[in-house]
């Protein structure tokens, strides 16, 4: 996993200086959107479900082109989700924690009039942070993860500079979560998988 995420950031990174210095055609864009993130389910822990709650939140994203169709988006925002555990109708409180998941992402864009759809492709790195463990459970501590994500989304001009979009992302991610019970230290691997819905605004910058 580490391996295959270490390739896409040197395709990356390749693609990007490569369309830098044989391209002239530069373009800055920003967005604005409220998302809706969706995690998974998690995984069971000795028979019981983890559950992680939705949140929205605002988000801030910055998209750089290399050329007309080639550009590279990075997204910035932080979501708190309460984390349960369910197990035979009963539901224990495990407390909350904040996630912040810059994601770096390769896109290419297409063009119909004022209809400009894209595709995506990159890799994340969650922080974990702000952890509140509840009253049941003494600590719980989140590793830091990789992951990877894929993006399908659009954009529709309303002029020259302001436009409205629509975006998809389903972000890969899996984290380690030590639980200190008081009595015995548990290891359990959670995959949280978002899938994040946005709309917004965006303004071009002709920087």
């Amino acid at each position: 996993m580490k391996n295959l995420l270490k390739v896409i950031l040197l395709l990356l990174l390749f693609t990007a200086s490569t369309y830098a210095q044989s391209d002239d055609y530069t373009k800055w864009i920003v967005r604005a959107r409220g998302i809706y993130v969706m995690p998974s389910e998690g995984d069971n822990l000795d028979g019981a479900q983890v559950n992680i709650s939705d949140a929205i939140v605002p988000e801030l994203d910055f998209t750089y082109f290399f050329s007309k169709n080639l550009a590279v988006e990075l997204i910035l925002g932080t979501t708190k989700h309460d984390v349960e555990v369910e197990a035979e109708g009963d539901i224990a409180d495990l407390g909350h924690v904040w996630l912040l998941p810059p994601t770096l992402s390769l896109q290419y864009h297409f063009y119909a009039g004022k209809f400009k759809p894209y595709v995506g492709a990159g890799v994340n790195y969650t922080f974990f942070y702000g952890i509140d463990e509840g009253n049941l459970v003494e600590g719980m501590d989140y590793d830091n993860a990789f992951g990877f994500a894929i993006q399908a989304g659009a954009d529709y001009d309303l002029n020259e500079k302001w436009f409205i979009n629509v975006d998809f992302k389903k972000l890969f991610l899996s984290t380690d979560v030590e639980v200190n019970t008081g009595e015995d230290v548990l290891d359990v691997e959670v995959d949280i998988d978002p899938l994040i819905i946005g709309v917004g605004v965006g303004y071009r910058l002709n920087w």
